[in-house]
């Protein structure tokens, strides 16, 4: 590929730093990688210590909500590719500030577009030679699906839930209307359930390693029947660069894992690997049981099911997820316990706060057959 300039917003967080490291592997000197990202709670610079010193990697902190931050990376750099991965992410989260995810999705999603829109244009509906920008969405903007076997489809209609899904429909929306009256090159991605290294533990898969290692309760909504596609981030990261170099303009493309679980065999699969994972005669096997699960009440609005197809993706570019669960989820116990520093660093601080406020004094209870209470009780 010709060296191009990359933009990555939220670069610092899961996804981001993951994909800049692919593009650093992939491409080594051939892209230069621009990181914008904010630094709130999940974004975090030592994902990136490997990379930081390179010569064509720079880190620039700024905020998508402000326009004049967002102007300054287009006045500042050539850009050629957007991808945009920055975003408030986690539901829980939306549902007790909803606003800050209006602001961070679709104000700020507006504010690239805008900017990039503005560097780009050489004239009505005519854009330079190679400019693309690719808006990185959520299976969850389609909404739920029945355990019907059924799959999401690119023209699946959008049926958001909760205020975060909603928020990345709007700007999935948004990103369209921009391409359809201007004429913007852009491509959607939408995914499901991302894990791997580096993933902020609120989210389930490193909240439960972590609690597991811990011998602290492993919080499970509901009967933890709520069934998730996986998608192992990796694999993730080349569907991105696939459709940022291939990808159709003003197409829509989903990345699914083949993975389904329901969220209690997730959490026990999750136990017995990282059991097996610690070196032999590790006290901590002992306390990594069945017996840490304690059963929380039901989020409010939680879909049931997400299943996504990837037909569209392999079929135009030759995209399949690589990595099985099973394979998937080993690297990642072995990536945090080969990390331990990096889990107690990120879980200090505001995260603890957040935690104590999302699961304690909620009534959880170990015994399976008793109602949970409410998951948002003070």
């Amino acid at each position: 590929m010709d060296c191009r300039t990359i933009l990555v917003t939220g670069g610092a967080g899961f996804i981001g730093s993951n994909f800049i490291h692919y593009l650093i592997e992939t491409y080594g000197d051939q892209v230069e990688i621009i990181n914008f990202d904010a630094l709130t709670y999940a974004g975090n610079l030592e994902n990136l210590k490997e990379v930081e010193d390179l010569a064509n990697y720079r880190f620039e902190k700024g905020d998508i909500t402000s326009s004049k931050e967002v102007a300054r990376m287009f006045e500042t750099y050539d850009v050629d590719l957007v991808v945009h991965m920055a975003a408030e992410s986690h539901v829980d989260r939306s549902i007790l500030d909803p606003e800050v995810f209006i602001r961070t999705n679709v104000l700020g999603t507006y504010n690239l577009l805008m900017a990039a829109k503005r560097a780009w244009e050489v004239g009505p509906k005519t854009y330079a030679a190679g400019k693309r920008f690719v808006h990185v969405s959520t299976d969850e903007v389609y909404g739920s699906l029945a355990d019907d076997g059924s799959f999401f489809t690119e023209t699946t209609p959008l049926d958001p839930h909760s205020p975060y899904s909603a928020s990345k429909a709007s700007s999935d929306l948004f990103v369209k209307a921009f391409g359809d009256t201007y004429g913007f090159p852009f491509c959607i991605t939408r995914c499901s359930n991302n894990y791997g290294p580096y993933q902020f533990p609120e989210k389930l898969i490193p909240l439960m390693i972590h609690n597991a290692l811990k011998g602290l309760p492993l919080p499970v909504y509901g009967k933890g029947e709520n069934i998730r596609d996986w998608l192992y981030v990796a694999d993730h990261c080349k569907a991105i660069d696939l459709v940022s170099r291939e990808g159709r303009l003003g197409e829509v493309y989903n990345i699914g894992g083949h993975n389904e679980l329901r969220n209690i065999d997730l959490v026990k699969s999750i136990l017995q690997k990282v059991r097996e994972a610690l070196p032999e005669g590790d006290p901590r096997a002992e306390t990594i049981t069945e017996g840490l699960i304690r059963y929380v009440a039901d989020r409010p609005g939680h879909d049931l099911r997400y299943a996504i197809s990837p037909q569209k993706i392999h079929q135009e570019l030759s995209w399949l997820p690589e990595t099985c669960f099973d394979q998937g989820i080993e690297r990642t116990i072995q990536w945090y316990l080969e990390n331990l520093s990096w889990m107690e660093h990120i879980t200090s601080g505001a995260y603890e706060a957040y935690y104590d406020a999302m699961y304690q004094h909620r009534g959880v209870t170990a015994d399976k057959t008793q109602e949970p209470q409410s998951l948002l009780k003070a």
